[in-house]
């Protein structure tokens, strides 16, 4: 019998990958419930994908919400759509820190 990896890397490297739509997918079904604290009138981006986003950001290392905005701005067209924002409309870092500040933790 083989001896087991001794490295979470090595264990995590065996896992089937998943693709960028299927982990946002996830994540944009596990946040529908959240409920939305800005006034409907203006609204541009919905609520999952800001939140997915500023997740996704957060997870890749970024802490600001500058730096988070940035990382936004910054992804390529495909992992913005599979995000499911359009690749030419990204939320700005003003409406990111607002939305975030006036979310219930």
């Amino acid at each position: 019998m083989p001896a087991l990896p001794s490295s979470l890397i090595s264990s995590v490297s065996c896992a089937p990958a998943l693709t960028v739509s299927e982990a946002a997918g996830g994540l944009l079904a596990a946040l529908a419930d959240l409920p939305d604290p800005r006034a409907r009138r203006g609204v541009r981006h919905r609520l999952t994908v800001v939140v997915t986003a500023a997740v996704c950001a957060v997870v890749a290392g970024n802490r600001s919400y500058t730096a988070i905005a940035e990382w936004i701005a910054d992804v390529p067209a495909a992992t913005a759509l599979a995000l499911g924002m359009a690749p030419d409309r990204r939320p700005s870092e003003a409406m990111i820190r607002r939305l975030l500040q006036a979310m219930d933790p």
